[in-house]
């Protein structure tokens, strides 16, 4: 049975539930991607298709399967993703205030590349997948579309 098994590597996130509540939870990434060269990351496992992910919860030393809907938002260490804006040409940058639905705020840069015609911050933010990555200081949060209720352009 266990030759049926596809290898995984943890990876530590904190997982922002609704409400604020944060979760310490190990996610379990495969080694190749479905869309592009390389490892699964966690943008990749949280903009697909599945309803449930996965986790072991550091806190209760034990399996959870969180809700993708349920997570607003998931963190990781600085250098944890890649940057997909940073591998092709020079990308947009706009620093940003992300309001969240429960009334939390999140401040960072985000960063794209977009077709000319389609480069605008509100393209960005009307793109399909589920999660956007926010460079936050110290880290990379991974936000919700569904759980934002605003995004304000900060002046530089």
């Amino acid at each position: 049975m266990d030759e049926l098994r596809v290898p995984k590597r943890r990876v530590p996130v904190e997982v922002v539930l609704p409400g604020g509540a944060t979760r310490r939870v190990a996610l379990f990434l495969s080694g190749s991607a479905p869309g592009h060269g390389g490892p699964e990351t966690v943008s990749d496992l949280l903009n697909g298709g599945d309803e449930f992910i996965p986790a072991f919860d550091e806190e209760a030393a034990a399996m959870a399967f969180l809700h993708r809907r349920a997570v607003a938002v998931a963190r990781l260490p600085a250098g944890g993703e890649p940057d997909p804006a940073g591998e092709a040409t020079i990308p947009t940058e706009h620093e940003v205030e992300v309001a969240l639905a429960d009334g939390s705020r999140l401040r960072g840069f985000v960063s794209f590349v977009l077709p000319p015609e389609r480069a605008r911050l509100v393209d960005f933010l009307n793109e399909k997948d589920r999660f956007f990555r926010l460079a936050e200081p110290g880290g990379i949060a991974l936000v919700s579309r569904a759980h934002v209720a605003s995004v304000t352009l900060l002046p530089r």
